[in-house]
């Protein structure tokens, strides 16, 4: 009797250290997605105020431009209006 006892412990010991061993690695694992993900974030992030300075440049330049053009056209319609 006492040998089942001591199989039962010892069975209940190994699939506890198991379990612990198992838990230890997902919980590793866990870490290491969290720190990848956390780096994509980051890295797109960066990726998007890029975008927006580079759209913002764009945009000034292009309303610069549009500009130019609308006071041009004021100018042509000022000089045809005095004819």
């Amino acid at each position: 009797m006492v040998e089942v006892w001591a199989a039962i412990a010892g069975a209940t010991v190994g699939a506890c250290a198991l379990g612990i061993k198992s838990a230890g690695r997902e919980s590793q694992q866990g870490r290491d997605s969290l720190v990848r993900l956390t780096s994509s974030v980051d890295n797109l992030s960066s990726q998007l105020d890029l975008l927006r300075r580079e759209q913002t440049t764009l945009h000034a330049e292009l309303f610069g431009r549009l500009s130019d053009v609308e006071r041009s056209v004021a100018r042509l319609e000022g000089i045809q209006d005095r004819n």
